[in-house]
């Protein structure tokens, strides 16, 4: 028999044959919550039930289609399939008109009722996700920061907000794309320094003639070509934050300077003989570990032990994949805004690549997959098939497990081809601590079936 996934909310009124449907509906995949009345259906049944109801139209008390009408009634996309006896079929099509998904007419047989779970399962899926989505880009809207309920996120804005007053330095850790300048302009607008300047620099992105007067300004006639004062990110900043991103690119040379400026609270412009006081507070980025030695390269060491007197570290998506569905609704919001379009759905291929792609980029690759959902494009073929990377060495212990245990569910089905009682037998755990760690960990059992 195919196998099936999803919720179901099995009701009718004859012991055996909830039993029996119950039996066969679980050995094709699905979880059933049997009710032997539909008043105690309702008592589960609500906006935010994640499956299907089933349910026989003959039944004492409240019937099938008075079900249909109460569960249309808290939730007009939640679907319902009727099964009916011989003589109820001319009431079962009237109710197809009236929204009923689907109607199974006695006898029938299991593979008719477990295809058509299948698609009503599939279709209650993306409605929740769209739901959950339009939600995230109601956070967009407000302009949420820092999106995201990993606990690493909601650590790190905890820590943001007790530090955002403090006058430290601090050094922020993350790989390219995890959102190190948010972190930086958060510490800016959640402290007093919210009024002055925020100035950010990346010092890869500057030539090293370049950069020295960027960062440290000059006097009129200090070089060939100077005809004017210039003044210098640091002393524009001052007041304000100063934000260094790439600070392992800084050339050598520069790093004395900066190491100068940031034990004294003061600077020298080229070509002047005065000293300044200064406001500072310097937030550096890096995406690499400045305390190993191996990727610290030519980085002083001293300038390192200087900037570290606070350091946030910024998770990598692949750490923190229950965020991604929240984070793409933001970003999905923002594009419907900026493009002037409508929030786009999300079909099943965009759900897809949502959950299997690795996301290298992190969140700055998941803003341009964003972007091109809002504009109707849909994940291309060479990143939805990107394999899946191991966590980072950094990652704390439960990430590191959760990532191991999920991957260890995900090569169970994919050996199974989307088995799941193959994937079970493999893995020795129950059938609900199974189902409990797919929903943990966004897996869905479908998406290892062949085509």
């Amino acid at each position: 028999m195919t196998q099936g996934s999803g919720l179901v909310a099995l009701v009718d009124d004859d012991a055996d044959l909830l039993h029996a449907t119950t039996q066969l509906l679980e050995l094709a995949g699905f979880t059933v919550i049997g009710f032997d009345n539909a008043e105690a259906a309702l008592g589960v049944v609500d906006r935010n039930f994640e499956g299907v109801v089933v349910s026989d139209i003959r039944m004492p008390g409240m019937n099938g289609l008075q079900l249909f009408d109460r569960v249309k009634a808290v939730d007009p996309d939640l679907p319902v399939i009727l099964v009916t006896g011989h003589g109820d079929v001319d009431l079962a099509v009237a109710a197809l008109k009236d929204g009923v998904y689907d109607f199974i007419p006695k006898p029938y047989a299991g593979e008719r009722l477990v295809e058509a779970l299948k698609r009503a399962s599939e279709k209650r899926r993306l409605v929740m996700e769209n739901r959950r989505l339009r939600e995230a880009a109601a956070l967009a809207a407000d302009g949420m920061p820092l999106i995201g309920e990993a606990l690493a996120i909601r650590r790190l804005r905890e820590t943001l907000r007790q530090i955002a007053d403090m006058d430290v330095d601090v050094l922020v850790e993350g790989e390219t794309g995890t959102g190190k300048e948010v972190v930086a302009d958060l510490l800016h607008r959640w402290g007093r320094r919210r009024a002055k300047p925020f100035v950010a620099l990346n010092c890869g992105a500057l030539p090293e003639t370049v950069i020295e007067s960027e960062l440290f300004g000059h006097e009129a006639g200090a070089f060939t070509g100077a005809q004017r004062r210039r003044i210098g990110s640091i002393e524009h900043s001052s007041g304000g934050t100063l934000f260094l991103d790439e600070i392992e690119s800084m050339p050598p040379a520069l790093q004395v300077k900066l190491l100068r400026v940031l034990e004294t609270r003061s600077l020298t412009p080229l070509g002047s003989n005065e000293t300044r006081r200064l406001d500072l507070r310097v937030v550096a980025a890096t995406k690499v570990d400045l305390s190993r030695q191996d990727q610290r390269g030519d980085f002083r060491e001293d300038l390192y032990f200087r900037l570290n007197v606070v350091t946030l570290r910024i998770p990598p998506l692949r750490e923190r994949r229950g965020d991604i569905e929240m984070l793409f609704g933001h970003f999905l919001g923002k594009a419907a805004e900026r493009f002037s379009r409508p929030v786009a759905k999300v079909n099943a291929a965009v759900s897809h690549h949502l959950q299997s792609h690795d996301w290298p980029g992190n969140v700055r690759e998941l803003a341009h997959f964003a972007d091109r959902v809002a504009l109707g494009l849909g994940p291309d073929d060479e990143t939805r098939s990107s394999p899946p990377r191991s966590p980072a060495p950094a990652a704390a212990l439960p990430e590191r497990v959760g990532h191991y245990e999920a991957q260890l569910i995900r090569d169970a089905l994919r050996d199974h081809a989307g088995d799941v009682r193959g994937a079970i037998d493999a893995l020795g755990v129950p059938r609900k601590t199974f189902y409990d760690k797919l929903k943990r960990y966004g897996i869905a059992a479908s998406d290892f079936r062949p085509s």
